[in-house]
């Protein structure tokens, strides 16, 4: 099945002031399987057809690009058991998926620290990523063992190296200096960011990159976002006034001055 087939922009939303970044933290698999009466790995399998289900409204919708927080540095303090069913989850679902992906013109990139993770991981990473590199239809990155603090601790050291060995002049480090080095250096910043289960925190998410990113929070259970539940992200999302910190310039004047 493609992924645009039987999916309908809904009409409510418009299609010049949708985002074209939306980044997801994929919250609260392990609690609504407890609530199922169903073990954690089911709510992870659940939750991964949930992504591949979003992939699709994001490309038929025209949402140019897709971040999905799948495994932070954090979580391997997380149950032996858990952590390897997630790491053979995460190859399995690239061996299925990844000619469907590619055919469908998705480009699939991931980002974190992947040097410790399983090493056949690795390898169908690396195809993945080399496979759809040209691809255009829509940028798919896809947060593994990733921390923000650690990124931006790895760019930190890569400037100074750079100032060290006479790459880089002092003077001219600029936040650019920063943003290209960083692992979304190939796309643009979320506009949108959205978490799922009640957690109203980014927890080492694309800190940097977030820094003027729209944040719609949900009680919703990652596994049961549905594109109702993102259809309702979006419509917020569009009620929104993104100033950047500036002022409307279509906004009436009302700041008092004395004489």
């Amino acid at each position: 099945m493609n992924l645009t087939d039987f999916i309908q922009r809904p009409a409510a939303l418009n299609p010049a002031r949708l985002p074209q970044h939306v980044a997801v933290i994929m919250d609260g698999n392990g609690r609504w399987a407890n609530s199922q009466g169903l073990p954690r790995i089911a709510g992870h399998r659940r939750g991964a057809q949930r992504l591949k289900e979003l992939l699709r409204y994001c490309k038929a919708w025209g949402i140019g690009t897709l971040s999905a927080y799948a495994f932070s540095t954090e979580n391997w303090g997380r149950p032996t058991p858990e952590v390897n069913f997630l790491m053979q989850l995460f190859e399995r679902l690239l061996q299925q998926e990844l000619e469907t992906l590619h055919q469908e013109k998705v480009r699939i990139c991931f980002i974190g620290d992947l040097s410790i993770l399983p090493k056949s991981l690795q390898r169908i990473i690396q195809q993945a990523m080399q496979k759809t590199l040209q691809n255009q239809g829509i940028i798919f990155n896809v947060a593994l063992n990733y921390g923000s603090r650690q990124e931006l601790t790895y760019v930190c050291r890569a400037i100074a190296a750079d100032v060290l060995q006479n790459r880089l002049e002092l003077d001219n480090i600029r936040e650019e200096t920063i943003t290209q080095r960083l692992y979304t250096q190939h796309c643009t910043e979320p506009d949108l960011l959205i978490r799922t289960s009640g957690e109203k925190r980014l927890s080492n998410f694309l800190l940097w990159q977030l820094a003027y990113s729209e944040m719609y929070f949900t009680q919703t259970p990652w596994p049961e976002f549905d594109h109702h539940e993102f259809h309702q992200a979006l419509l917020a999302y569009q009620n929104r006034d993104r100033r950047f910190g500036k002022l409307n310039q279509l906004a009436p004047l009302s700041i008092a001055t004395e004489v």
